[in-house]
């Protein structure tokens, strides 16, 4: 097999061919950059194999890419067509995440390569934005053939026995014409690039210095053989910075000329000027005055070069937006609940696009129903909740749309909608929809107190910031749903309510610590026998999730199927009952049978944690049974009974490990405090007991598993 990390040799005879489909597909498309992505045999991820015309640093975040993202690439392969990105708006409208980490303006085609029905990966073409749209008829046929070429390349190379793969790292095609180059070319063009006023300097894509003049030098303020062959903020500190970064992502990106002013330390300015072609940028730079204190607005959408100064973006603008919406997308990565979403929503979008208001809807039941809200009164939401989806409104509109709205001033929402009256006092309003994976989830309304102007740039970054929020509160919503089905399991599993005994008073507790579908198999019984009979139990199933809580089901209906024998029977045939199912889980269990005539108990345990026994003399004991083995295990396995006296008064504390068990805490000390514990609270009813021993609990140390508790307290019977 041939790997392709090695393939610019020339070894092999489908290499060469293949550096030539990629040439021709750049020229005859007129594509400005380039992306081969192969599918391995037997492998579930696109791997970038060959680029040309992107920088290697931004490709690097898409080097490998499951075929369940969703991204152009893997969309294309996965539907088996050509996908068109119109530009940076269409791109945050389909592809949030992308358009978050790629803020610029280009457009964009991915088409499958295939012979048959086979699949051999994806070509990613990108051109600048004022590219037509849609992609013009001959560009299509172009990329199409281009793949269909490709394809019957890969499939000759695996057929021959060498199939062509992707290598650790990418392959960097060069352009054609820099491999064309001659030395007398390069010489004059050197020359040529002295001459002018200012400076010049060329980077390749991945920024570094490939060529810089004398003058260019001199402004920087270093010699050209220490700026050669390394990124400029290696060697000039005052150019490492954001805005910087991100002009030149923009010209190279964008394909479009871009500029910026910076000021070289201790007081000279500099201005460069970005221009973009397939094998890097050329710059230029020139003395510049400092700009104003109050830096202009930036430039209309319609211009291809701007000047941004550092001191416009970093506060309020382009770097400080994505800062927040960097930030917001990493809180919503740890978001699990659709309150917490709402939350963070709320707290972090109207700050990042100051915007002074923020309504957040979900589509449920034929209706448009307001979950989250800031800036807006109680009242008036209580008016808009509930809106129909058949009605004519922004909100309606852009869900049944999936495409956003936006309007600078009240005249311009009027002329869209007629009917709209006024009622919220703002000025201006964007209604974005919220939609993942095709399917609207609802709508998000921004509004202002002042007429805004959304520039192109801002409604890309609102699109793509609604993709993120969509995604966050469909995760949220299933969430919900699952916590709440996984709680409802273990509710319904344990008992609603315990019979009453007479002679018997008794107190439970149960708190849950698990979150999501992480229930616990924590259980607690109380069974009426006979007369003077009764029984109680108490488990822990092993694991924390819904087959521990349904194998806590399975226990207790055998503990019940088998009450009326011994303890240590009880548990022989209820162990022999697992070990039949094999559920791959172990379980602990305490059983006791209560002779309230006679004032004794009798009890045998699986591995649970020992029971303690208070005396009416509020002397507390832990009880030293014989433990069997764990439920489950081995069905020979025996469990020894333990004979105590249980006289009026005196009280039996069964409970799981989650009430003593603490990471650092040796657990027979953590044992002994609770039954100090015990013995310390008197004089109050057994609820209250109950009450003081599991807030001692949650006091002494943080608890990581769930508690269930049971005390019996038998009485002095009436004759």
């Amino acid at each position: 097999m041939r790997h392709l990390a090695g393939y610019s040799t020339g070894t092999g005879p489908g290499t060469h061919l293949l550096d030539a489909a990629l040439d021709r597909f750049m020229r005859e498309t007129g594509a400005c950059g380039c992306l081969v992505y192969l599918l391995p045999p037997g492998e579930r991820a696109l791997r970038l194999a060959v680029l040309a015309g992107v920088p290697r640093q931004i490709a690097a975040h898409w080097t490998q890419v499951p075929l369940a993202a969703r991204t152009p690439a893997t969309d294309a392969v996965r539907e088996r067509r050509l996908v068109w990105i119109g530009g940076q708006e269409e791109m945050a409208r389909r592809y949030p995440l992308m358009a978050l980490a790629l803020p610029y303006p280009f457009s964009a085609a991915a088409a499958p390569i295939t012979t048959g029905t086979t699949v051999w990966g994806a070509v990613v073409g990108r051109w600048p934005s004022s590219h037509p749209t849609p992609l013009p008829r001959y560009e299509r046929n172009a990329v199409r053939t281009c793949c269909r070429r490709l394809g019957l390349l890969l499939r000759q190379a695996a057929d021959s026995g060498h199939p062509l793969l992707p290598g650790p790292e990418p392959q960097i095609l060069a352009p054609l014409r820099a491999r064309a180059r001659g030395p007398t070319r390069e010489v004059a063009a050197a020359d040529f690039a002295e001459r002018l006023p200012g400076g010049c300097c060329t980077l390749d894509l991945d920024g570094r210095i490939t060529f810089i003049t004398a003058t260019a030098a001199e402004l920087l303020g270093a010699s050209a053989v220490d700026l050669l062959g390394v990124l400029p903020r290696q060697v000039l500190p005052w150019l490492d910075d954001p805005v910087v970064e991100d002009r030149y992502r923009a010209a190279v990106l964008s394909h479009e000329a871009t500029s910026f002013t910076v000021l070289r330390p201790p007081d000279r300015w500099l201005s460069f000027h970005l221009y973009p072609d397939v094998s890097g940028v050329s710059v230029r730079i020139t003395p510049a005055s400092p700009p104003p204190v109050h830096a202009p607005a930036p430039a209309p959408a319609s211009e291809t070069s701007e000047v941004l100064h550092p001191v416009a973006l970093a506060a309020p603008g382009r770097s400080t937006i994505h800062h927040h919406l960097m930030h917001l997308a990493a809180t919503l990565t740890d978001a699990v609940g659709v309150m917490d979403v709402i939350d963070r929503i709320a707290d972090l979008i109207p700050t990042a696009f100051e915007a002074q208001a923020l309504a957040l809807m979900i589509a449920e039941e034929g209706r448009l129903r307001i979950i989250g809200y800031r800036g807006y009164s109680a009242a008036l939401m209580d008016r808009f909740d509930g809106a129909p989806l058949a009605s004519d409104t922004p909100a309606v509109s852009a869900l049944a749309s999936g495409v956003p709205s936006f309007y600078a001033t009240f005249a311009d929402l009027k002329r869209a909608y007629p009917p709209a009256v006024l009622q919220d006092g703002k000025a201006a309003w964007a209604f974005l929809p919220l939609i993942t994976s095709g399917r609207a989830v609802g709508s998000l309304v921004l509004a202002y107190d002042r007429p805004h102007s959304f520039t192109s740039e801002e409604r890309a970054v609102l699109t793509s910031t609604a993709g993120l929020i969509a995604q966050a509160l469909d995760r949220a919503r299933l969430y919900d749903a699952n916590q709440a089905l996984a709680h409802s399991l273990q509710a319904s599993l344990l008992p609603h309510a315990l019979p009453r005994v007479p002679g018997l008073d008794v107190a439970t507790r149960y708190l849950s610590t698990a979150q999501g579908i992480d229930v616990g198999g924590d259980f607690y019984d109380l069974i009426h026998l006979d007369t003077d009979l009764a029984a109680a139990a108490i488990g822990d199933v092993q694991g924390h999730n819904v087959n521990a809580a349904a194998l806590m089901g399975q226990v207790r209906t055998a503990v019940h199927a088998t009450a009326g024998a011994s303890p240590g029977q009880v548990l022989a045939r209820t162990n022999r009952l697992l070990t039949d199912l094999d559920p791959g889980l172990f379980t602990s269990c305490l059983y006791v049978q209560l002779d309230l005539a006679r004032h004794r108990a009798c009890l045998a345990t699986a591995g649970h944690p020992p029971p303690l026994l208070r005396h009416p003399d509020l002397h507390t004991e832990i009880l030293p049974l014989t433990p069997g083995l764990l439920l489950g295990i081995d069905p020979t396995a025996e469990y020894p009974e333990t004979n105590i006296p249980l006289p009026p008064g005196a009280v039996l504390a069964l409970y799981t490990d989650g009430l003593v068990e603490t990471p650092g805490i040796d657990l027979d000390d953590a044992t002994a405090d609770l039954a100090a514990q015990l013995a310390q609270t008197r004089g109050r009813t057994l609820d209250a007991l109950a009450d003081t021993l599991i807030h001692h609990a949650q006091r002494s140390a943080p608890r990581n598993d769930d508690i269930a508790l049971l005390l019996i307290r038998p009485r002095q019977r009436s004759c």
